[in-house]
This record gives C-alpha cells, sequence and structure tokens, in this order.
C-alpha cells in the first residue's frame, strides 16, 4: 500500500507531501489543476521514463519519493528485492526515489541503495497498477491475462509446471544422446583404430617416468662399466688388495706372538680386510643397480619414444593415455550398445510428454470453467455501467507447441463487443475512453480477490457519465477498496463522495509564478467540494444540501 508520496519541483509542484490510508482516496479539482502532475510524478517514481521537462522551471532536479508499506516475507515482491541484493528489513517501508536532473539523466533508489530504473519499472506492478485511458499496461496488456484468470479461478500450476520440467529435462537428455551418437558415429573408423592403437601399446600411469629413469641408470651403466671392472679387479683380483691383505695376515699370525707389535698390526690389518670387503659389497650393489643390458636399453628407449609420440598423436601428456583409452572405449561402446539407449530415452520423452499433455489439458479444462464464471461475473457489472449491449469473453485457445510451458498450453486474452452483433476484439481496441475505464472497473471488481497491486489508480475512469452510472461506479470503486487501496481521480460528485478521505488540487498564481498543490480535506472542507462539483463556479445552499446527502449516503 502506498502510504506516503513527496514531490519536489516537478512541473507547477514545488514541494509537496502526501500521506495516504487504506481504502478509497478520491482526488479532486478543476480541469487544469494538475492532476495529471501528480500522476506523472506518481509514473516518475516506478520507471516511466525520466523527461528533464518534469523539471519545475528554475529547478536544478525534480525529485519524488514514494513509500509503501514492507514487503511480506516471501511472495513475488520480496523474491524480487532478495533477486537484487535489496534488503528490507520486516516492518520497515520500501521506499523509491527517483531523481530527474534539468540537464538531463536520472538517478533511482530503493530504501537510498542505487538502482536502475528499470528495476523501479519492474518493482512498479507488484506495487501499483495505474489505469485510465491511455494505459497500455495492467488489464490492457494480454500477456498478465492468463495469471489474472488462473488468479480468479484459483488454479494451481504447480503440477503442470513440474511435468514440464521432468518432460523438458528428459528431452535435454534425448537429445544430447543423440547429438553424441551422432559425433560418435561420425569418428567411428577413427575411434575403432584409436581404441585397437591404444589397447597394443597398453599405456600405463606413470610409465614415462618409470622408463625414463631406468633408461637413465642403465645409460650410466654403460659410461662406468669400465671403471666398475677396474675397481673390482683392484679389490678382489687374484694380485687384488683382498688377497694381499689376507696374505699378510697369515702370515702376521704365525709371528704375532713374538712381539706385542706384531699383534697390533694383525688386529689392523683384520680390521682393514673387514672394511675392504665392506667396500666390495657396496661394489657390487652398484654393479648390479648400474647393470648395463643393450637390449634391455632398446627396448626402454624404443617404448618411451613410442609412449610419447602417441601422446603427442592425441594432445594429451603421456601419463593421461591409458585414461584416453578408457574414454575413447566408453565412446565406442556407446555407438555400439547406443540405439537402446536411446530408445529407452524417447520412451521416457514420449511418457514424460503424456504426464504433461495430461495435466495441461486438465489445466485448459479449467481454464475454460474459470473463463465461464469470469465472463458472467464481469456481465453481473456491465449494466450498471451503462455498457448493458456489450459483453466480455476471456478466450482460451492453445499456443504453438513451440511456445508450451510451465504455465501450460493456453493464450488468454480478454475480449470485448460492445454492441450487439458487433464482433469481438481486444481491450485496448475499444474506441471510447469511457467505455474502457468501465470495462476495467468491471474487470477489477471480478477480479479483486485474485491479488496482485496493493495500490490502484484510476484515472478519470468517470468522463462523460453522470447521475446512475456515477453512482455505480462509486459503489464499485468503494467496493474494490474494500481489498484495495483504491485512489481516483474524479470530476463526479457521486464518485467523490463514496471517498474515505478527499485530496483537493488546486492552482494558485501570486502573480509571478504558477504553483500546483494538493491538501486533504476535512469534512467541511469535502462537502464544500463536492457543493462545487455539484454546482460549478458558484456554490449555492441547494448544492450544499445535495453534498450532505450524497455524503449521508
Amino acid at each position: 500500500m502506498l502510504t506516503a508520496l513527496s514531490i519536489r519541483d516537478v512541473v507547477l509542484i514545488e514541494a509537496l507531501d502526501l500521506d495516504f490510508t487504506a481504502g478509497l482516496g478520491v482526488l479532486t479539482g478543476e480541469t487544469g489543476a494538475g492532476k495529471s502532475i501528480l500522476l506523472d510524478a506518481l509514473g516518475l517514481v516506478l520507471g516511466a521514463r525520466g523527461d528533464s521537462g518534469l523539471v519545475r522551471h528554475g529547478a536544478q532536479q525534480a525529485v519524488v519519493t514514494a513509500s509503501f508499506d514492507g514487503p511480506a516475507s516471501a511472495g513475488a515482491l520480496a523474491a524480487l528485492l532478495a533477486d537484487n541484493a535489496l534488503e528490507v528489513e520486516t516492518g520497515e517501508p520500501l521506499i523509491l526515489r527517483r531523481i530527474v536532473k534539468a540537464d538531463g539523466g536520472s538517478r533511482a533508489f530503493v530504501n537510498d541503495a542505487a538502482v536502475s530504473a528499470g528495476l523501479l519499472r519492474e518493482l512498479a506492478p507488484h506495487l501499483v497498477e495505474i489505469h485510465g485511458q491511455h494505459d497500455d499496461r495492467g488489464l490492457l496488456n494480454p500477456r498478465g491475462h492468463r495469471d489474472l484468470l488462473d488468479g480468479f479461478g484459483r488454479l494451481d500450476i504447480t503440477a503442470v509446471a513440474d511435468a514440464h520440467r521432468t518432460w523438458r529435462a528428459a528431452q535435454a537428455r534425448l537429445e544430447a544422446a543423440r547429438a553424441e551418437q551422432q559425433d560418435a558415429e561420425r569418428d567411428r573408423e577413427w575411434l575403432e583404430h584409436a581404441v585397437a592403437e591404444l589397447a597394443a601399446f597398453a599405456p600405463e600411469p606413470g610409465e614415462e617416468a618409470v622408463l625414463a629413469e631406468r633408461r637413465a641408470t642403465m645409460q650410466r651403466g654403460e659410461r662406468l662399466a669400465g671403471e666398475m671392472a677396474g675397481i673390482a679387479e683392484l679389490l678382489d683380483g687374484s694380485d687384488g688388495a683382498l688377497s694381499r691383505l689376507r696374505q699378510a695376515a697369515r702370515i702376521l699370525d704365525r709371528v704375532a706372538d713374538d712381539h706385542a707389535a706384531l699383534g697390533e698390526a694383525l688386529a689392523a690389518i683384520d680390521r682393514a680386510i673387514v672394511e675392504a670387503g665392506a667396500a666390495q659389497d657396496q661394489v657390487d650393489v652398484a654393479a648390479e643397480a648400474l647393470a648395463y643390458d643393450p637390449a634391455a636399453l632398446e627396448a626402454d628407449e624404443a617404448r618411451l619414444f613410442d609412449l610419447r609420440a602417441l601422446a603427442r598423436k592425441h594432445r594429451v601428456q603421456p601419463d593421461d593415455l591409458a585414461a584416453l583409452a578408457d574414454e575413447l572405449s566408453s565412446r565406442l561402446a556407446l555407438l555400439t550398445g547406443g540405439e537402446a539407449g536411446i530408445a529407452a530415452l524417447e520412451a521416457e520423452t514420449a511418457r514424460t510428454a503424456g504426464a504433461y499433455a495430461e495435466a495441461a489439458a486438465e489445466l485448459s479444462a479449467a481454464r475454460s470453467a474459470a473463463a465461464a464464471r469470469l465472463d458472467k461475473a464481469v456481465a453481473a457489472e456491465l449494466s450498471p455501467l451503462k455498457l448493458d449491449a456489450a459483453r466480455l469473453r476471456t478466450v482460451v485457445a492453445p499456443l504453438d507447441e513451440a511456445q508450451w510451458g510451465a504455465a501450460g498450453r493456453d493464450r488468454v486474452e480478454f475480449e470485448v463487443s460492445t454492441n450487439p452483433g458487433a464482433p469481438f476484439a481486444p481491450l485496448v481496441k475499444i474506441a471510447s475512453g469511457g467505455e474502457l475505464s468501465r470495462f476495467i472497473l468491471a474487470l477489477k471488481v471480478a477480479l479483486a480477490d485474485e491479488g496482485g497491486a496493493g495500490t490502484m489508480v484510476f484515472d478519470e475512469i468517470d468522463r462523460g457519465v453522470g447521475g446512475a452510472v456515477a453512482s455505480a461506479i462509486g459503489e464499485r470503486l468503494a467496493r474494490l477498496a474494500g481489498a484495495k487501496q483504491v485512489l481516483v481521480v474524479t470530476h463526479s460528485p457521486q464518485v467523490a463522495a463514496r471517498g474515505a478521505r478527499h485530496y483537493r488540487i488546486a492552482k494558485r498564481h501570486d502573480g509571478v509564478v504558477t504553483r500546483t498543490g494538493v491538501a486533504a480535506l476535512d469534512a467541511g472542507e469535502r462537502r464544500e467540494e463536492i457543493a462545487r462539483m455539484l454546482s460549478g463556479a458558484e456554490v449555492t445552499p441547494e448544492a450544499r444540501a445535495q453534498a450532505e446527502r450524497l455524503l449521508a449516503a
């Protein structure tokens, strides 16, 4: 609900602050007083084009601020705010502000956070519906008619949405499988060759590092073969160090008792023999590790060369060849058994398409029934509004298959025939602005419980009518205001008398500058304003008495 509207420097409005309440609020004033400026200002803060011509002459910028009751914690408005990282605390108002500069350009804010004017336009339908003779949104836009009918009929589209999502998911899986099958079929010959080649080679993860290390070791062994043989000969040959040390030890063993020094010499030689033996063992270990086998070296080098060449051919790392072999084998297997898989997916897609068709058909039938009830409800409202010969028809027609969606397979549009025998046409094609406004009112009354924006604005919906028709319009606006906040710009005293709150728009001139102002009227001022609307320039006692009767009624 709109709670406050603040306007600064918009056309003839210098400064204006208005508070609004629930129920029916009426705005009156003489022709040319500036009622359209007020609606232009409201439209501006709801995302309308920011024309610099709206800036009051001599001012640098125009500013409009609108305050609304904070949104519920759940719902489309709350979701839209959350999607745009805009948080409104529970119990806090939602404040929209728009600034238009005199030299061009504009800025928009939601609760002091800078946003685009486009976001204001997205928020607007959840906050305010403006209905008038030149309205191109709301009820005149067929794109919203299906949602309005669903709301009127209390139709739940969840089952259709779920069935549609399941069907489309199955369809996507089928299309992906077909595309993969086509790709695989196109590459069959290459796949068969590649799989056979990789299978014959049988690469293993980490094989490149093992081969490279083994080759490097054998290459070192080849280089050190002569030195290793020389070391072995010097240590353990027939005339090597160990042999000579053992000979010396045998001799010393015979004479060690003859002198203490000889015993110590024998002990030292024994230790040398042990150390030399340990050295010989290590040389043997190294010789075994560095064993050079020309055939093995050649085989490892060939394997390593082929491994790297195969990796380059398939544009992968050598360690990834084994995984590639598995992947290509899977693709080939899919190609071989793909027809059976595709047949299963086709069956699943057909089944889910049937489930969607069944759910959508039930929804279509429910919409047709709701359309008949809506047409009947609107028809009951047309006669008192002096639209006796007019008829509303809610068209529920099938969409092309390409347009089927989560909301079903139906196109919904409100069409009217304003005269007997005249063909039905879209609402927007109604020639008379007054008829259009009354049709919109009849529809809104019928759809009053449907939901939508919490505030509705009707611009001169009573133009060109009076008497009983104006009273009928006032009665329906008041009825509508029982569920929504309704603001109406009116020239009809019968409509004005129905208001819960009355605002008078007036233009004043101080000899230099003309300004437009708006004032909330008390009971006496309200009676005087309705009397003026009844009698014209001169308010007569009879007009005041009639105003009293209207207000009392």
